[in-house]
C-alpha cells in the first residue's frame, strides 16, 4: 500500500513543499513540489512575516496536487522558532506576526532582569538568553502597547498559526513552544507564574501538546502536529547509529548540540549560554546557536549587487585558494547580526585584527568565514564534551550546509573526529517521518534513523 505525506518546511528566507511516497516494502522517495519566498517585510518601522503570503502558497501547492489527482495522507508544517501571531476571539488573525530580526527587543533582556534576574530566568526555562526570545518579544510588545496583543484571544507560534489557517483548530506544539523562553522544563508547560511577574498576559496561552497529534483537516486531509520547530524536525532525521553523537544543523543558523534524555541546567550551562529545547520522544536538544551560513549568504548578496554572482562551487574554490589566510572573526559577534553590508562588516573587523592595511579580497573573506565557522564548531564541541553523559564519537552535519565539502573537511580537521554529512533535506525528512510514525509506519526514532541512513547518500570526512 502506497502512502504519501506532504511536508511544508519554511525557513527564514524561503519555504518549500516536499512530497514523500512510502511503498509497501518500506522504502520511500521524496520530491520537491513547490518552493516559495518567506521573507521579512517592513512597515512603519516594524518588521513582519507575511503570513498570508505563506498561507496562499500552501493553498496553491495543495490545489496543484489536487489537480494532479494526488491526495496526501497527511500534512505537516515546520518553521523557524520564537515568533508568533495572534488570533482574536472571533477567530480572525490580528495582522502579520512580528519578525525576530526586528530590533524592537534591543535592551529588553536587561529590563526584564530588573524583575527576574538572568540566573533565575535561565534556571526556570533552560533557554539560552538571546534578545529575540519569545519572552522578550512579548515583554517588548506589552511595553509598547502593541494593539494586536491587546485584542488577542490566543497566541500561536508560526507553525501552529499556519496549521490554524488550514484547519481552524488552535494548538501549541511542544518543540516550537520550547524555543520561547516561557516554558517550565519540569512540567513542559508554560511557566505562568514567571510570566505574571513580568506583567505578561497568560490567558492567551494554550496547553502544550506533544508531536504526532492530528490537529484537524484541510479538505479532508489530516494536518499533523509534527516537530514544529525546524531544528527539532531536522534532529529527528540525524542518521545516527547510537546516542554517542553531536549534531550540527547547518543553514542560516548553525545549531550544534547533543540529544539527551533530560534538560541540562546548571551554573556552567548558564555561563556558556546553552539552551534546552524540546525534541521528539521526550528528548531534550541541548544545543548552542551559532551564526552560520548567514555570513556567507549576506556576502553573496553584496557581491551580487556589484555584478559578482558567485556560485557555491566558485566560493569553495575561492576559499581553498586562500586556505592559509590567517584572518578570523567571531561568527557570533553582534556586528554580524544584520549589518547593512556584511562584506564591509567583516573587512572592518579584520582590519583591526592584523597589521596588513590592505582590505581582504573576496576569496580571503570566504576563507575567513569557513575557517572561523570550523574553529567555532570546535570550541562548541569541546564545551559539549563537558556536558555529555557519553563520549562523542561523531559529528553529524545535516541541512543545506552539509553539501559544503570543503567546510565539512575543515570542520573534521578542527574537531578531530569523523564528520558525517547528510542528508541535506533533513528538516523535511524529519517532518515526514513524524507523519509516518503518526500513521503507524515506523515505531521509534532509531528505526527512523536506520531507514534514513539506508535511503540517503551520506559522506564521511575524516580529520587530516
Amino acid at each position: 500500500m502506497t502512502r504519501r505525506f506532504l511536508a511544508f518546511d519554511c525557513g527564514a528566507t524561503s519555504g518549500r513543499a516536499v512530497l514523500a511516497t512510502f511503498s509497501g516494502d518500506g522504502s520511500f522517495g521524496m520530491e520537491e513540489v513547490c518552493r516559495f519566498p518567506s521573507g521579512i517585510i517592513e512597515l512603519g518601522g516594524k518588521y513582519y512575516w507575511d503570513i498570508f503570503s505563506i498561507y496562499d502558497h500552501f493553498r496553491r501547492c495543495l490545489d496543484e496536487l489536487e489537480h494532479k489527482g494526488i491526495m496526501p495522507d497527511s500534512i505537516g508544517i515546520d518553521t523557524w522558532g520564537v515568533d508568533f501571531g495572534f488570533v482574536a476571539e472571533d477567530g480572525s488573525l490580528l495582522g502579520n506576526p512580528r519578525a525576530y530580526r526586528d530590533p524592537y527587543t534591543d535592551g529588553i533582556p536587561e529590563e526584564t532582569y530588573r524583575i527576574i534576574p538572568r540566573e533565575e530566568l535561565y534556571a526556570a526555562t533552560g533557554i539560552q538568553i538571546m534578545p529575540f526570545n519569545s519572552v522578550f518579544q512579548l515583554y517588548a510588545q506589552t511595553r509598547e502597547g502593541f494593539v494586536p496583543l491587546r485584542h488577542a484571544d490566543k497566541i500561536l507560534f508560526i507553525p501552529d498559526l499556519l496549521s490554524y489557517m488550514l484547519t481552524g483548530e488552535k494548538v501549541c506544539e511542544y518543540t516550537i513552544a520550547s524555543t520561547s523562553g516561557m516554558m517550565d522544563q519540569g512540567s513542559r508547560q508554560f511557566n505562568t507564574g514567571l510570566l505574571e511577574r513580568l506583567g505578561l498576559r497568560t490567558d492567551v496561552l494554550l496547553p502544550v501538546i506533544q508531536p504526532g497529534v492530528v490537529i484537524g483537516k484541510y479538505k479532508g486531509i489530516p494536518v499533523v502536529a509534527v516537530a514544529g520547530h525546524d531544528t527539532a524536525s531536522a534532529i529527528a532525521a540525524v542518521p545516527a547509529e547510537n546516542e554517542r553523537f553531536a549534531y550540527l544543523s547547518s543553514g542560516t543558523w548553525s545549531l550544534m548540540g547533543i540529544e539527551v534524555p533530560a534538560p541540562i541546567i546548571n551554573e556552567e550551562s548558564a555561563r556558556l549560554n546553552f539552551t534546552n529545547e524540546g525534541g521528539i520522544e521526550g528528548t531534550t536538544r541541548f544545543l548552542k546557536n551559532i551564526t552560520g551560513m548567514w555570513l556567507l549568504e549576506q556576502c553573496r548578496k553584496v557581491w551580487k549587487a556589484c555584478g559578482k554572482d558567485y556560485s557555491y562551487a566558485q566560493l569553495q574554490e575561492m576559499a581553498l585558494s586562500e586556505k592559509d589566510f590567517p584572518g578570523r572573526i567571531n561568527p557570533d559577534d553582534p556586528r554580524f547580526a544584520n549589518p547593512a553590508n556584511m562584506v564591509e562588516a567583516i573587512a572592518g573587523t579584520l582590519s583591526h585584527s592584523g597589521p596588513d592595511p590592505e582590505p581582504p579580497t573576496d576569496a580571503q573573506i570566504v576563507s575567513c568565514i569557513y575557517h572561523s565557522l570550523a574553529d567555532r564548531y570546535r570550541e562548541v564541541l569541546d564545551m559539549l564534551r563537558g556536558f555529555a553523559p557519553f563520549g562523542i564519537e561523531k559529528l553529524h552535519i545535516i541541512g543545506g550546509g552539509s553539501a559544503n565539502a570543503l567546510l565539512n573537511q575543515w570542520t573534521a580537521d578542527a574537531c578531530g573526529i569523523p564528520v558525517v554529512a547528510g542528508p541535506t533535506e533533513a528538516t523535511a525528512i524529519g517532518n515526514i517521518m513524524i507523519q509516518a510514525r503518526a500513521a503507524g509506519l515506523v515505531s521509534d526514532r532509531w528505526q527512523t534513523r536506520r531507514m534514513i541512513a539506508e535511503t540517503f547518500e551520506l559522506k564521511t570526512f575524516l580529520p587530516i
